[in-house]
């Protein structure tokens, strides 16, 4: 690989000591940091002594894909964690070094988000009902859960006692009074969490990180262990990491033989998740090396013109000189006379199909973006895109498990699989559950399928249909394919119930997977099935410690039913494996942290583009190590964080691109509302300005 004369300075240089590598994304930083780990190898350095510190396991896909297709011996062996997976292991490992009130009840029990959730349900819900917290927020149970969460993490993160999140979070508030009371009810639950964890012995993220900085961090067998065996660091993207993670790296960095910190300008896309940019630049003072890389390698000319001429429109004063090559014109291509939203997606669609079936680009190298991603929009671009013959896959992080098609279908067919838990599925769901397992099946059909052969919670044999127009009507084929599961889910009934992740498992393989089902070649479905065995394995598994005597099988589709967010699963990153095009909100694909050569940005006149989500129990700039306490959070700070998330996003965007970018505008948007955003004023008001710049020469 040709690496440039700075990249060669981080890849081949200074291995004894700190380099703090800073650039824009898209400069070839990880690249650089992938070959020097590979010279670290050949120079002698023991793999297992490398580590790689990322701020989300997703961002190591690169890392390990590159080291496991290396000719290098034992790269495959280099170690990649994150802050919460190296406290999980510490803490599992050195636990009996932690105060009496956390051994005296042996090993802790450690929670998942999704368990988290069903432990706030479980032992804290009864409390809210009791004391009528929350009784002005209108949102799903299992949001207002994670939000109490997110606060806890916060305070772990950042370094201040979980138990002033209330009234940080109110010294800040100028408004109506009402919402010091929510502040107040979040501190409460919050409080009653961490007391019941205490009692049941269960560990979560905030717990973890809390004991792994406060306690195991400063025993002296914990430091010794961690600082002798990983002697050379790599860590990634720091501006997306928290102060936690910036704090540990302070008092490791001057210990270690070597590091490289990287840093992206522009960056912090986390902030939400506790992301602190301006903090981690104070990690640039402890190394001792600092290499700046200033040139694109990803970034088309045109690209670059356009990330630099769009960038005063967006609010960023400092921008650089447009370069002499390069018309930004040239990198973007925009929907005309598209006024309404269906219009927008068949330009969308028309043009995918075209790069993809005129031009050869591999359809892994398209993504499609939006602000938000809602399920219309998501349906009606796949299923144009199969229409095409384009395979695409979508991704959108955060959202409850039985949100999926794929995963509501196979809860339901549990349902029907599973008599005894007196747990009878609706007609609608058994609709929707034929249509998702069967091929072909459209809703029409499910739906007479379901309202002839279902009854009393069992399906019933297809020859169950007496007349025979009917029988015509649905087809003997789709009848064949319902009777292979019907008869699939009979057997599975009458023999011993296995554990609910096995069923799963079970019915995937031998049924849905196969031809003419609905989960073949289905990248989404497999996924999705795949999440859910996992999720149904580890609840089973914690559970039946915690509360050995729980049906697991019927209370985690309980669970599931009540809208538990999904945890965090890294084969839904896993880009490269799927040949497909992603379809999926803009800063999820920020997260990828892949460049790709096209991208189609959609509804580039909705106002959600740089807009944070209202989120009534916390919010992400009060709950960060910046804020001035004694400040409070005003109309215009909302105003200027916005403009500069905007910023971020749009070049952050650019920069991931090669090629080219699509607008898609359409002057009505879902809701049937004029779109008059901010990031399509700033696109008009760029291309106004070029044609001036071009009558004026």
């Amino acid at each position: 690989m040709h690496l440039i004369k700075k990249q060669q300075e981080i890849a081949n240089a200074h291995f004894d000591t700190t380099v703090f590598a800073e650039g824009v994304a898209g400069t070839g930083k990880t690249t650089a940091a992938i070959e020097r780990i590979k010279s670290l190898i050949k120079s002698g350095v023991s793999a297992d002594s490398i580590l790689v510190l990322t701020p989300q396991a997703t961002l190591a896909l690169p890392y390990r894909t590159a080291l496991r297709r290396s000719r290098v011996k034992t790269a495959a062996d280099v170690h990649t964690e994150t802050l919460g997976s190296l406290a999980f292991r510490m803490v599992d490992l050195f636990w009996p070094l932690l105060p009496d009130e956390f051994t005296l009840k042996g090993r802790p029990h450690f929670l998942t988000l999704e368990m988290v959730q069903y432990y706030m349900s479980r032992l804290v819900e009864p409390e809210i009902r009791r004391q009528d917290y929350f009784n002005s927020v209108h949102i799903s149970r299992n949001r207002l859960y994670t939000q109490i969460v997110d606060n806890l993490n916060k305070a772990a993160l950042i370094g201040f006692p979980h138990e002033q999140i209330g009234e940080r979070l109110k010294s800040a508030w100028l408004g109506d009074v009402e919402q010091t009371y929510i502040y107040d009810d979040a501190q409460a639950c919050a409080n009653l969490f961490r007391e019941k964890c205490r009692e049941y012995n269960m560990f979560d993220f905030s717990l973890q990180v809390a004991l792994f900085r406060d306690y195991l961090w400063q025993q002296q067998p914990v430091r010794v262990y961690m600082t002798k065996k990983y002697r050379h660091l790599i860590v990634e993207n720091i501006e997306e990491d928290t102060p936690a993670t910036h704090e540990l790296l302070r008092e490791w960095l001057p210990v270690c033989e070597s590091a490289v910190l990287i840093y992206d300008k522009d960056g912090g896309f986390r902030r939400f998740l506790g992301a602190d940019p301006d903090n981690a630049l104070t990690l640039k003072d402890v190394c001792k090396v600092h290499v700046e890389l200033d040139r694109g390698r990803v970034m088309s000319p045109d690209l670059e013109a356009f990330q630099i001429a769009i960038a005063p429109h967006l609010g960023e004063k400092n921008g650089a000189t447009r370069p002499k090559t390069g018309d930004p014109r040239g990198a973007i291509a925009y929907s005309q006379d598209t006024r309404y939203q269906p219009q927008m997606i068949d330009w969308a669609v028309e043009h995918i199909a075209s790069l993809v079936h005129d031009q050869g680009v591999s359809p892994r190298e398209i993504v499609v973006l939006s602000a938000f991603m809602p399920d219309a929009l998501r349906f009606s671009l796949q299923s144009r895109l199969d229409e095409r013959h384009v395979p695409s896959r979508t991704h959108r992080p955060s959202r409850a498990l039985r949100e999926e098609p794929a995963a509501r279908a196979l809860l339901t067919l549990a349902r029907l699989a599973h008599p005894d838990w007196g747990m009878k599925p609706s007609k609608y769901d058994v609709t929707y559950a034929l249509t998702a397992a069967i091929a072909d099946l459209d809703l029409v059909r499910a739906r007479l399928l379901t309202d002839i052969l279902y009854r009393d919670g069992r399906l019933l044999p297809f020859e169950h249909i007496s007349e025979a127009q009917m029988q015509s009507r649905i087809t003997f084929d789709l009848g064949g394919r319902y009777d292979t599961l019907r008869a699939w889910l009979d057997t599975y009934s009458s023999t011993l119930a296995l554990p609910l992740d096995v069923f799963f498992s079970k019915l995937f393989g031998e049924v849905l997977s196969q031809p003419k089902f609905g989960f073949h070649k289905r990248f989404d479905a497999a996924n999705v099935a795949a999440n859910l065995v996992d999720s149904a394995r580890e609840f089973r598994q914690e559970v039946g410690k915690i509360e050995p005597d729980v049906p697991a099988a019927p209370e985690y589709v309980r669970m599931v039913d009540a809208g538990v967010i999904a945890n965090l699963y890294v084969r839904d990153w896993e880009a490269e494996k799927q040949d497909a095009v992603l379809i999926a909100p803009a800063y999820t694909f920020l997260l990828y942290n892949q460049p790709v050569e096209y991208q189609f940005w959609l509804n580039i006149g909705a106002s959600g583009w740089g807009q944070r989500l209202h989120q009534p129990l916390t919010h992400p700039y009060v709950m960060s190590l910046q804020w001035d306490e004694n400040a409070k959070w005003t109309d215009a700070m909302e105003v200027v964080a916005s403009q500069k998330a905007l910023y971020y996003l749009i070049a952050g965007l650019i920069r991931r691109c090669r090629k080219g970018i699509y607008l898609g505008y359409s002057e009505y948007g879902e809701q049937g509302l004029e779109q008059r955003g901010p990031l399509l004023m700033a696109v008009q008001n760029m291309l106004r300005r070029l044609v001036r710049e071009e009558r004026h020469v």
